[in-house]
């Protein structure tokens, strides 16, 4: 089996949902944001369980009810910060939700037109960059012959985070070193392919539980990269944004979302078993239930919808010439909140 570069999406769900928009040009004006309506993507993995437990239990239809308003809640499940990005551009979603990468370069593409900000973080996670050969110990290691798997090739949160380790390792002007053997896979296909073997993947850069499976499953799996030591620490590396408009037109929908957030923040973390069992069911996951466990009770990982230490990756960006205006404080790329604004 082998993979190539492909967009990280269908060709039926561009033609539904992006109707061939390209980031770059995007220049569509979305339709007046309506009150009641709520169009969220979301993607693979543990990172979105807030989502999955918001879905279960009903949680924004809930906060909807107590202000007033019945919500129609719709959820699009996409792979990759360009695909996400696009249905935000295009009218397509209220909400997105990806990398904190990807927000920096839409925050910074849509300055003065549709402002898009960050809503809340999904939490902090570690992510691992993890590689089935066993000569690869660092990311110096890699050579021409290796492919690295990540979500969308120099726009996701994996893909910026391998930019900044590089820059560390190699200096600001290599910042991109690694994209030309980087290649964009959703997380699923590119675990099969690092517990497999026999690929041209070998390496991933992936998120819970993928990371995980990665190493219980193949005993020639090892970490080759830890997010957090990239970012200085715990970090919330995947967040939820959306446009001015349905921020501004929208006040008791978005307000009922954040609030659905934060219970089902406080949910997961008072009842992982529950919140396993909802992923399971959600994901229609084989995952052994025991790993997922250990995953979600991870003392690295928290849930809560309060953005931690985010800051540098748009500052870095911003030096390498990734984004154009620097962000200087938490309040420049997301919306105020007081459930957030405490936020790094």
């Amino acid at each position: 089996m082998t993979f190539t570069r492909r967009r990280p999406f269908s060709r039926r769900q561009a033609a539904a949902l992006l109707g061939g928009l390209a980031l770059a040009g995007a220049a569509l004006v979305p339709a007046r944001a309506a009150e009641g309506q709520l169009r969220i993507a979301k993607q693979f993995g543990v990172v979105y369980l807030l989502l999955n437990v918001a879905e279960d239990q009903k949680l924004i239809e809930k906060h909807g009810k107590a202000a007033g308003l019945d919500i129609k809640v719709e959820y699009l499940q996409l792979s990759g910060g360009s695909a996400v990005n696009d249905a935000l551009l295009s009218g397509n979603i209220e909400v997105a939700s990806a990398g904190v990468g990807p927000l920096f370069t839409l925050w910074d593409r849509t300055r003065g037109r549709q402002n898009v900000r960050g809503v809340a973080s999904l939490g902090n996670f570690p992510y691992y960059l993890v590689s089935n050969r066993p000569e690869v110990k660092t990311i110096a290691d890699f050579t021409d012959k290796d492919r690295i798997a990540l979500p969308a090739v120099g726009v996701s949160v994996q893909a910026r985070i391998l930019q900044w380790a590089s820059a560390k390792l190699w200096g600001d002007k290599e910042f991109a070193r690694l994209d030309r053997i980087s290649v964009a896979v959703p997380h699923p296909e590119a675990t099969a392919a690092i517990v497999k073997g026999g690929t041209e993947i070998t390496g991933h850069f992936a998120n819970p539980p993928f990371q995980e499976q990665e190493l219980a499953e193949n005993p020639k799996a090892r970490i080759v990269l830890k997010s957090y030591d990239v970012q200085g620490g715990p970090a919330s590396s995947t967040v939820l944004y959306a446009a001015e408009r349905f921020h501004k037109e929208s006040p008791k929908t978005y307000a009922a979302f954040v609030d659905a957030l934060d219970e089902a923040a406080t949910f997961i973390t008072a009842n992982p078993e529950k919140a396993a069992d909802i992923y399971i069911k959600a994901n229609n996951s084989k995952i052994d239930r025991d790993l997922l466990l250990k995953v979600i009770k991870n003392p690295e990982v928290t849930f809560k919808i309060e953005p931690q230490n985010t800051l540098g990756l748009g500052q870095f960006m911003h030096r390498v010439g990734a984004i154009k205006n620097e962000p200087k404080a938490l309040e420049d790329y997301f919306f105020g909140n007081p459930r957030v604004a405490a936020g790094s």
